[in-house]
């Protein structure tokens, strides 16, 4: 369907999994994708969305300034697209957002973007605040705390594996940087190592 879909979790729920496996499967039928990932993110490299499990393909990127709309006409004018992949969405603009709207109502094909909803403060990323503004379709990707709840927020890491407040929004890091917490571990900053206390 032809709508403005929002995939959100925390680290390390398999967005970038289930983002290609989506993609894939548009491409087994003949289909063709168009993949999109933000310039800023270049753990992978750059123009590369990767999974954890070791899936990747090689994606446009975007950057703040980037037209998307423009971006999606112009490649579907090349060769027609069947549904655009978006990777790391929270990094979009607001006003790309809009575009990435205009173009599953006006070129008429699935945008389907997959991205992290807050971030180490339990702020919405601006990406993600007009996501869910603006999405037809939310859907959460879940992931489990240590204690296995839910895990819907992040803690950033420092260096030494301890819990990080303050800081600016982005600084790109996978595992190593960061953990998805439930609510409640995320409030308490407990990391669950060695503590022994039953969730």
């Amino acid at each position: 369907m032809a709508k403005l879909y929002f995939n959100y979790s925390s680290m390390n729920a398999g967005k970038s999994t289930v983002l290609l496996q989506a993609s894939y499967n548009y491409v087994e039928r003949g289909m063709h994708t168009l993949l999109m990932t933000a310039a800023v993110d270049d753990r992978a490299g750059v123009g590369r969305i990767s999974s954890r499990i070791g899936l990747s393909a090689a994606a446009d990127i975007f950057r703040a300034e980037d037209d998307l709309f423009e971006h999606i006409r112009k490649a579907h004018a090349a060769k027609p697209v069947d549904a655009v992949f978006v990777d790391e969405a929270q990094f979009l603009t607001e006003a790309q957002v809009w575009q990435l709207a205009q173009a599953a109502d006006r070129i008429g094909m699935p945008v389907m973007c997959f991205g992290l909803r807050t971030d180490f403060q339990g702020q919405l990323f601006p990406g993600s605040k007009a996501l869910l503004a603006l999405a037809d379709s939310l859907k959460e990707i879940k992931t489990i705390c240590w204690c296995g709840r839910k895990a819907t927020m992040v803690a950033r890491l420092d260096g030494a594996g301890r819990i990080v407040e303050e800081g600016e929004q982005v600084v790109i890091g996978g595992e190593e940087s960061y953990v998805s917490l439930c609510r409640r571990h995320w409030v308490d900053k407990d990391l669950g190592q060695g503590s022994g206390e039953p969730a």
